[in-house]
């Protein structure tokens, strides 16, 4: 969720043609305090819930109980009460209620769907498992163990090796550099007492947000979010963190790994949401390399030198970090001229202005696309909690749409000046060294074992 940005980007980038006024959100908190966003539709039986502690994610997990939010969200739902986990996930399967539980490196929430049928059952079950979990020793080894399996088949997927190396040389020391799905070391140190203290202290409901869509009534909801969620403690312990300081440019970082082709990762400071120039750097980021074969790297990188089966751009958020990154791979020999190649796109996109056509196409694009996208209500509830997560106005649709469509061409260039020449850029890859001396060579991938 939050911010596993890239969700509430395509969130944002597939619902402009819907309004917050057709949507009719209603902004309303209720006796116990709890503020919601909720959309009604009663055209269909169906109830979507999504709901956020914020600040409660895996910032929060200690360095040597690396996991500790990743295995709480695996076994919140494993029995609660006096339901045995067996029991718990019949009582789901029976009466088709859909529950599950997240945490992010910012936020822990959790998502519920039901037919309306069942909401009073799945209400009852969602309370149990907040306010009374089990965290039987049973479920925590079944969990630890299909995360040891995760995370041992991940090792050999250079890809998601090269995101643990990008995570540790752009964070550091800041709380982002740890590993959020847990270590081999670390996850056999969590305890049921971990968990339950992590429940008691940091899902408070002074960090609640909540997003409804579907058949239920403002009133009725009102007094079933306070009964699910009314008595959670008041207030949330969780960790006072810093922004994150982005690294000085460098030798290009690099694992080796003997494969055939090289994965690349590149990383700049990207740019907050709330920032008046986000929206040209949408069109900025659409035009280089989030357009997919109607972007600029995949012009160059891909169709006219046949270097890459892809390329992307991606601009992503987080509470204390903001990036503008750039991925790829290809076969070792051509890593020089493909990042050759990124520099010059970069340089270019920095020097000069987006075409009248690049302009128009990704404005089309950003504000027309995807509206199908909220045409169920778990996704029209995931996109108001993602509205909420980052202080967003419930008309931020129009906002959007307005500011997009209003973008010049000098605004792109400003933006991109701005952005992309900071001369702050770091290179991650993992594959075959061909030139030790043109990069810093990591021998261990850190917090994996």
């Amino acid at each position: 969720m939050k911010k596993l940005l890239t969700l509430c980007l395509v969130l944002f980038c597939g619902i402009q043609t819907a309004h917050a006024s057709i949507l009719d959100i209603q902004d309303f908190t209720t006796e116990k305090g709890i503020r919601i966003w909720l959309v009604e539709d009663h055209t269909v039986p169906v109830l979507s819930l999504q709901f956020l502690f914020r600040g409660a994610g895996s910032i929060n997990d200690p360095e040597d109980k690396q996991g500790l939010s990743q295995i709480l969200s695996n076994t919140l739902d494993e029995g609660a009460g006096d339901l045995d986990a067996k029991t718990f996930q019949a009582q789901l399967t029976d009466q088709s209620i859909s529950l599950r539980f997240f945490s992010s490196r910012d936020d822990f929430g959790g998502a519920l769907k039901t037919l309306s049928k069942y909401q009073d059952h799945a209400f009852k079950l969602l309370h149990l498992a907040l306010t009374a979990p089990r965290f039987e020793e049973d479920a925590i080894r079944r969990m630890r163990d299909a995360n040891f399996a995760r995370i041992r088949s991940s090792m050999t997927d250079p890809e998601w090796m090269t995101a643990r190396l990008t995570n540790a040389v752009l964070f550091r020391d800041h709380p982002y550099a740890m590993n959020s799905g847990g270590t081999l070391s670390t996850l056999p140190r969590i305890t049921a007492d971990d968990l339950q203290d992590k429940v008691k202290t940091q899902l408070g409901r002074d960090r609640l947000i909540i997003a409804v869509a579907g058949n239920i009534a403002k009133g009725e909801l009102s007094q079933k979010i306070d009964d699910v969620f009314g008595n959670l403690p008041d207030h949330s312990k969780v960790g006072e963190v810093s922004p994150a300081k982005f690294p000085a440019e460098e030798k290009p970082v690099q694992f080796e790994k003997d494969i055939p082709q090289t994965v690349i990762q590149i990383a700049m400071p990207g740019i907050p949401n709330s920032d008046p120039d986000y929206f040209a750097a949408e069109i900025l980021n659409y035009t280089l390399g989030g357009a997919g074969f109607g972007s600029r790297l995949t012009e160059v990188v891909r169709e006219q030198r046949g270097l890459t089966y892809g390329i992307y751009s991606n601009l992503s958020e987080m509470d204390y970090a903001n990036l503008l990154t750039i991925g790829t791979s290809t076969r070792t020999e051509n890593v020089g001229e493909v990042l050759s190649l990124v520099n010059q796109e970069l340089s270019r996109m920095g020097s000069e202005p987006v075409s009248a056509k690049e302009l128009a196409d990704a404005k089309s694009y950003l504000v027309g696309s995807v509206p199908l996208d909220l045409t169920s209500t778990d996704r029209i509830a995931a996109m108001m909690i993602s509205f909420q997560s980052f202080n967003l106005p419930t008309d931020y649709l129009d906002i959007r749409e307005k500011g997009l469509k209003s973008a010049t061409r000098e605004d792109v260039l400003r933006v991109a000046k701005r952005l992309l020449g900071q001369n702050r850029k770091v290179t991650v890859m993992v594959g075959t060294v061909t030139d030790p001396s043109s990069v810093r060579l990591v021998e261990k991938l850190p917090d994996i074992e």
